[in-house]
């Protein structure tokens, strides 16, 4: 039960790394053991949302009117939990001590759909050179994760969303990647969009000049969320975000002593081994149709670059948090292993 427990003083960081940890969707704040509110990744992700230090302590972002039964009362939970929409129930003594925790069942998990359907492009067309020497003889889209290339395994859990129309932009090695795609039995649309030069993370999105309508799904080809992105595209309508991008919490731990200098060479202060936590890029993005119509044609761009002319132009582009453990990279042979572990495939 401590998993889901957090106390009053601990940071957003501190919570989004127990959130992580547990695997669940809320955590319980007490002060001395007694229940005070409830903390969850929603309230969380609202909190960074509206620009809130991840240092700032769980009360900031915390509901301090959570529900709770008292002992004695644990058979209404399932009620409670239907009723509010709600993950959990804690099981309170008379002191609102937590004597249990109740779970929504959820054993078969009900797979969220978007609203209407959303085009998936997926950018597939480097040389994968992080991965070589898998990739001096596949394209990356092809290396098999478990029983599926990386590729497959994306097309599938878009799928799952109620996703049907997928554009590929491919270059490299891009008539294995086509041979292999045209040889499965498919239940969505996949159509196959060739680079004749390389146009970058971005400039190759231009070659769909007239296809995209609506507002789109962009991925790299050797990346898994694992968050629901529904909830994501939700809040990119909401925001009106010309482009939102999903970023990932990284935590990296400088492995040296780091040494702030003032005037004349003096020593400030040190820090040994010191951690840092920032918002990283995961290569998945909902973007709008203008987007796209705004590129010049057959021109080489980097997607992030097109990002910066966006604002500095005044449009909006923001982001949508997701916890450290939520993003899957395969891009460098490391990466690739944890992937599999994670998906029962190593």
């Amino acid at each position: 039960m401590n998993e889901v427990c957090i106390e009053e003083d601990k940071t957003i960081l501190e919570a989004m790394k127990q959130l992580d940890t547990s695997g669940k969707k809320v955590l319980f704040v007490q002060k001395e053991g007694k229940l005070l509110a409830s903390l969850t990744d929603g309230d969380v992700r609202r909190w960074i949302l509206k620009n809130g230090g991840l240092q700032f302590t769980v009360k900031h972002a915390a509901n301090y009117e959570p529900k709770y039964l008292y002992e004695g009362q644990a058979d209404l939970a399932g009620q409670m939990i239907k009723k509010y929409g709600i993950d959990a129930v804690p099981i309170v003594d008379e002191n609102r001590f937590i004597r249990q925790i109740v779970y929504a069942n959820k054993t078969i998990p009900e797979q969220s759909r978007f609203e209407g359907e959303i085009p998936v492009v997926m950018m597939a067309g480097g040389l994968g050179s992080r991965l070589s020497p898998y990739t001096n003889i596949l394209p990356k889209p092809l290396i098999p994760i478990g029983d599926y290339p990386i590729a497959e395994h994306i097309i599938r859990r878009f799928c799952a969303y109620g996703c049907r129309e997928f554009y590929m932009i491919v270059n490299y090695k891009r008539n294995m990647i086509k041979a292999y795609f045209d040889e499965l039995e498919k239940d969505y649309r996949l159509e196959f969009i060739a680079e004749e030069k390389a146009l970058g993370t971005g400039g190759g999105i231009s070659l769909l000049k007239g296809k995209i309508k609506s507002t789109f799904i962009l991925t790299n080809c050797d990346i898994l969320i694992d968050d629901d992105l529904t909830k994501a595209y939700r809040q990119h309508r909401e925001s009106g975000n010309l482009i939102t991008m999903v970023c990932s919490l990284k935590n990296f731990t400088i492995p040296y002593g780091v040494v702030n200098v003032g005037q004349d060479g003096a020593i400030e202060s040190m820090r040994e081994k010191p951690d840092m936590s920032f918002f990283t890029n995961t290569g998945c993005y909902f973007v709008e149709p203008e987007v796209v119509e705004g590129l010049a044609y057959n021109e080489p761009a980097d997607f992030p670059s097109i990002i910066e002319t966006y604002i500095g132009g005044g449009k909006k582009a923001g982001i949508y948090p997701i916890g450290e453990d939520a993003w899957l990279d395969m891009g460098q042979p490391e990466e690739m292993e944890k992937m599999k572990a994670r998906l029962g495939c190593g």
